[in-house]
């Protein structure tokens, strides 16, 4: 990786996102997801996770790379549309984090 962490590149791609929600510009395609609303970002990240795993389905890494990527930057479009911000699912994780999987969920279901 280079001298970014990952949290720099989510946080970078984030401002940009939050920026096109305050100040949109017509020939952007976040702008254009914006305008369309939960339904159309939720049709297109429904729709990067099927490419998402038919790429996995043929074990392409290229393809694999390509679709997680397009999944993670409409889930984050997702995100800001509703006044949530990466930090909020990176301190989920952090406090699922050292816990079973099953553990977690049972404690959901309650």
């Amino acid at each position: 990786m280079n001298s970014k962490s990952y949290r720099n590149i989510l946080e970078d791609l984030f401002l940009v996102l939050e920026d096109r929600k305050v100040n949109p510009t017509k020939n952007s395609y976040v702008t254009s997801l914006y305008e369309d609303g939960n339904n159309k970002i939720n049709e297109k990240i429904l729709e990067e996770a099927q490419e998402y795993i038919e790429a996995i389905k043929n074990s392409k890494k290229d393809s694999i790379i390509h679709e997680a990527a397009d999944l993670w930057f409409h889930t984050l479009v997702s995100l800001a549309l509703n006044d949530l911000t990466p930090n909020d699912i990176l301190e989920e994780l952090e406090r699922r984090f050292g816990r079973s999987g099953i553990e977690e969920k049972a404690s959901r279901e309650k």
